[in-house]
């Protein structure tokens, strides 16, 4: 009697975990967003560029790639990521604004940049003498970028670069009414790369046709970019307060010593 009272418990608790996990994945599937895998895949697979290069001997070996933060990549990035981790709408949310600040849409053009070396290491530093970005006739080095990239490389290295958004000369946003951006590895970074010409990589920005604005998480950056703006027109208005004050103390000063050689 009692073995049949304790396999009839064991019974009612499998079963009341298998309702409870079955009703916790229903609602974690339902708050989660719906997203096409294999479209996803093949957004993340056109903004990347990818290269080998070996020298004549053999002793070294490069795969490079690069991958351009498109509007369309980055937003394909964001529900591959969803899909991938079954992530509700506010942790794909928190997410994407991570994601974005990271990336620094509003001051930078970011690149991500692989490599794998074989055989011979390779010493690419000074970094940003080996690598350029070109719009149109103008051509602009990197502003930031993963300092790693300066010391010696075999095996696996990857990291981010950073271009300026906005040209140091006239001040206007650097893809505005651009047709294409080229990425530039001078043919000097590595052996396996020295008897070749420089790598030059092409995007089309006609075909980003992503949208990432929008949701709380561009909100949350906007928020972020007007407290930083905030603080420094505070910093600017204390600064002239103090030089106001001086401007006053002076005006004061030679109106009363007017005053007093006006008086003998």
């Amino acid at each position: 009697m009692l073995k049949k009272i304790l396999a009839a418990s064991v019974l009612l608790i499998l079963f009341c975990t298998a309702s409870y996990s079955a009703t916790k994945d229903t609602k974690k599937t339902k708050d989660t967003p719906k997203t096409n895998n294999a479209n996803d895949e093949a957004v993340l697979a056109r903004w990347s560029h990818e290269n080998n290069f070996a020298d004549k001997g053999g002793d070294q070996t490069l795969r490079i790639k690069a991958t351009y933060y498109s509007n369309e990549y980055i937003e394909a990035l964001i529900t591959a990521e969803a899909e991938k981790n079954l992530w509700t709408a506010d942790e794909m949310e928190n997410y994407k604004y991570t994601l974005l600040k990271n990336l620094n849409l509003a001051e930078t053009i970011p690149f991500h940049i692989e490599m794998y070396v074989r055989g011979t290491p390779m010493y690419p530093g000074p970094f940003d003498r080996h690598i350029s970005m070109r719009v149109g006739k103008n051509v602009y080095s990197p502003v930031d970028y993963d300092q790693r990239f300066n010391f010696k490389v075999l095996g696996a290295r990857d990291g981010m670069v950073y271009f300026p958004r906005y040209d140091p000369k006239t001040g206007k946003d650097i893809l505005e009414g651009a047709k294409e951006i080229r990425v530039i590895f001078d043919h000097s970074i590595s052996m396996a790369m020295s008897t070749a010409r420089d790598l030059i990589w092409i995007w089309d920005l006609t075909k980003d046709r992503g949208k990432i604005g929008g949701g709380k998480a561009t909100n949350r950056l906007e928020i972020d970019r007007l407290i930083k703006r905030s603080d420094k027109l505070a910093s600017d208005r204390a600064e002239l307060m103090k030089q106001l004050e001086a401007l006053n103390k002076e005006y004061d000063d030679v109106n009363s010593r007017i005053d007093e050689l006006q008086a003998e």
